[in-house]
């Protein structure tokens, strides 16, 4: 683990029924306020990706990191999380290795299997098969990026002679995995470099480093997508945001329960659908002061040696509604870590 912890926001590009604006507004929004979030001292920018969702959640996170790219020069980018099943692996090697390049060895990635049925169906793939269609990814794309002239034939996947000619800058684009089941967890510990995921579940996933003959503190761990602001009047600022949060939870809660609920969280039951009011009072949002942010974080560096928080950006607010929360945690919260 680093002495430093740092920050950076998820931004997933959903645009809302209820306060939907043009498209190119929403992006151009975001590229902005992504740039601004670098000068002032915040260090990552995190696309994830899911398909067929009617508030066009993003399907393309290479694509956006691209974009991102070329409008900051210092953060770290990263896929949070790309799901490997719906990729074929020399072409997702390739368009990461791009990335890489044109961020000058700024890319992150993180991979995870995906949860939601109708996805699968979409890309016409067996939803059974997407946990051995990520071990074979897992294999093939680690050796193109090594520089490895590969021929592979598997169950998914078949290559003849393939290669990426363009090299990370940094020798290689660190790769982590992400995963909320102990059994998922050993593909973690195994393939990855490092664990995107909760800090309740690190010592599920140092179990499984031993297990796989890997000492400790050869796994990173980032703390996922958090929902916590920052305010000097918490109860103001709670009532001002909770909509917006209320909307991610309860979209999780049903994509999470379409399919009958796979068991993908282990940590809680399946989330359920809840009223305004239930939400605010269920504490799934962290509304705090900055001496109250900072103990949390100390805390949790306690807990796990997470190196990097990624804190969530709900869909459908107006970033200028949302930017002065951000200076506030830059200015209070970012220092007291570096």
């Amino acid at each position: 683990m680093t002495n430093s912890l740092t920050f950076g926001f998820l931004y997933d590009l959903r645009n809302p029924q209820p306060w939907r604006k043009p498209w190119t507004d929403l992006y151009a929004e975001t590229l902005d306020f992504i740039s601004w979030t670098e000068t002032i001292g915040f260090d990552g920018a995190w696309v994830p990706e899911h398909h067929v969702a009617d508030d066009g959640y993003a399907p393309s996170p290479l694509t956006a990191l691209a974009a991102i790219a070329a409008r900051t020069r210092r953060m770290k980018l990263g896929t949070g999380v790309a799901l490997a099943p719906f990729y074929h692996p020399l072409r997702f090697a390739e368009d990461s290795a791009m990335v890489d390049v044109i961020s000058n060895g700024r890319l992150e990635i993180a991979l995870a299997l995906g949860y939601r049925r109708r996805e699968t169906d979409a890309y016409g793939i067996e939803y059974a098969t997407r946990p051995s269609r990520m071990q074979e990814f897992l294999q093939i794309v680690r050796r193109l990026w090594s520089g490895e002239t590969l021929s592979f034939e598997g169950r998914h996947f078949k290559l003849k002679n393939a290669f990426v000619p363009l090299r990370p800058p940094r020798g290689h684009i660190p790769l982590f995995v992400g995963a909320y089941s102990e059994k998922a967890m050993t593909r973690v510990a195994k393939y990855g470099d490092g664990y995107l995921g909760a800090a309740e579940l690190y010592d599920v996933y140092a179990a499984k480093l031993r297990e796989c003959g890997k000492e400790t503190s050869a796994g990173r761990f980032y703390q996922a997508s958090l929902p916590l602001v920052v305010a000097h009047d918490p109860e103001r600022a709670l009532e001002a945001l909770a909509p917006y949060y209320h909307y991610v939870s309860n979209t999780y809660g049903v994509w999470l329960n379409e399919d009958g609920y796979d068991g993908r969280v282990q940590v809680h039951d399946a989330p359920r659908m809840l009223t305004l009011e239930e939400f605010k009072a269920a504490g799934l949002l962290h509304v705090l002061t900055p001496p109250q942010a900072i103990e949390f974080f100390r805390a949790m560096r306690a807990k796990a040696p997470v190196e990097h928080v990624t804190l969530a950006v709900p869909p459908g607010i107006p970033l200028a509604a949302f930017a002065p929360h951000a200076e506030l945690f830059a200015k209070e919260v970012v220092p007291v870590f570096r």
